[in-house]
């Protein structure tokens, strides 16, 4: 779809949406969004332009159906795959993928480290999916200088950023807002530093002692970003990894960072979203919400959940779709979901379609809860159908179809129970829907009402 859109920019040396919108240039990808999101062009063309709103796009991914994250659209949801050195392969990455796409993440991040040639995994991906694509360079990095991290120099970083734009993904998380002066700031922590990027730069300043070379080179990978359309996920290196480290002194002073850096990108027309925490407790996510975009000058908001609670190892994806829930309430544009396995290994295909259906829980709950244009109808027609006794229209609504359906035929599995109108729940003789009530008699009731008024006792 795309191939005929790029062809047009070749030659330029800025190609990204946000240089057009400044410019006043309506694309063909802000066009196929807006329809997407049923907004006016306009203010998908303004948004972006401000800086609220990001069309991750590269112009290498021309299987791409290009879609939006911020503020002023529908809440989004990324789902992390990646192959492991341990436990999968490049087919096991496809297959969540495919897994991902069919249950609507928006955006899929290849965390891969392992498990086979990182460059044709990441191609395979990139070429099979229509969701933009986001990677973490500095994995990759680290594995080119086989896990020596005291031998990665600024030009290897620069080297993998580039390659990775090359191939076609529509934004990295570049982990520049980590400063060597920050580095004392996490000794009161109990868990440290959690990111794995965040870690790797903090044991090169520290071996080296010398500034954070993402910080350093900040310049030449916004040059590098310009010339493919590559969006800036500014990594959050000090985000907190347990209730007791959250909203402290290491991850603020990080997010002023963040700030600045954004509007350095912004200075050349390049996009911006800002990862945020972590672990945060319920009444602290609504701070770090507006703390963000008043630090960050309202670029979009990505966070890892927040899990609202520490104690829950294998229900993780329930304990941080609350907090996913209420941040994207507050405001925040996208969602990286957190699987059942977080904290406890990598997680299979049924862990991605669990963590995915949380989290279009939590994001679609957001929609409502903002009054988005649209966002309860689904829900509408559903209850409509779930009163109405039509379970097959119930199953075809639902987020996950085939739960929906599984779970029903557990106890009803014939078809004749697909028109019955009960469930196992409540059975023949005491489903309250049953009690259909007409107009013309509740009519009768309330005349019946107005003359004698019931008495009480």
């Amino acid at each position: 779809m795309r191939k005929e859109w790029v062809a047009k920019r070749q030659g330029q040396s800025n190609v990204t949406q946000m240089n057009y919108a400044r410019q006043g240039i309506i694309t063909e990808e802000m066009d196929f969004v807006a329809k997407r999101e049923n907004l006016p062009v306009e203010l998908i063309r303004d948004e972006v332009a401000r800086g609220r709103m990001i069309i991750p796009a590269n112009i290498n991914h021309l299987n791409l159906e290009p879609m939006c994250i911020g503020i002023a659209s529908k809440c989004k949801v990324n789902a992390n795959i990646g192959a492991s050195p341990n436990s999968s392969d490049i087919n096991e990455e496809l297959d969540k993928l495919k897994l991902s796409v069919k249950y609507g993440a928006d955006t899929v991040m290849d965390l891969s480290t392992g498990g086979g040639n990182l460059d044709e995994i990441r191609t395979a991906i990139i070429n099979s999916s229509p969701v933009p694509i986001g990677t973490v360079p500095i994995y990759q990095a680290l594995e080119s200088v086989h896990g020596n991290m005291e031998n990665l120099t600024p030009n290897d970083f620069l080297h993998i950023i580039e390659k990775h734009a090359q191939q076609g993904v529509d934004y990295m998380t570049i982990h520049a807002g980590i400063l060597i002066e920050h580095l004392p700031l996490v000794r009161n922590r109990i868990t440290g530093i959690v990111s794995r990027g965040g870690g790797i730069l903090a044991r090169w300043m520290l071996h080296h002692h010398k500034q954070n070379p993402l910080y350093t080179h900040f310049d030449d990978i916004i040059e590098i970003f310009k010339k493919y359309d590559v969006s800036f996920s500014l990594g959050d290196s000090l985000r907190p990894g347990c209730q007791h480290d959250a909203s402290d002194e290491a991850q603020l002073a990080e997010l002023k960072t963040l700030g600045q850096l954004t509007r350095r990108a912004w200075e050349h027309n390049v996009q911006v979203m800002v990862e945020g925490p972590g672990h945060v407790p319920m009444d602290q996510i609504e701070f770090n919400v507006k703390k963000q975009m008043e630090e960050c000058s309202e670029a979009p908001f990505y966070v890892l959940g927040p899990l609202v609670t520490d104690i829950a190892p294998g229900y993780d994806h329930i304990t941080s779709a609350i907090g996913a829930a209420m941040a994207g309430w507050y405001g925040t544009a996208m969602l990286c979901y957190v699987t059942p396995k977080e904290h406890l290994g990598l997680p299979n295909a049924e862990d991605v379609r669990n963590g995915l259906i949380a989290y279009k829980i939590a994001a679609h709950a957001a929609d409502i809860a903002r009054h988005r244009i649209g966002a309860r109808d689904r829900d509408d027609e559903l209850s409509h159908a779930r009163y109405n006794f039509d379970w097959n229209r119930q199953f075809e609504l639902s987020l996950d179809p085939e739960r929906a359906r599984e779970y029903h035929d557990e106890t009803l599995p014939a078809d004749i129970y697909k028109t019955a109108e009960f469930c196992s729940m409540c059975g023949p003789k005491f489903c309250p829907m049953q009690t259909k009530v007409d107009a013309d008699a509740l009519t009768e009731l309330e005349k019946f009402l107005a003359k004698e008024p019931v008495t009480q006792g």
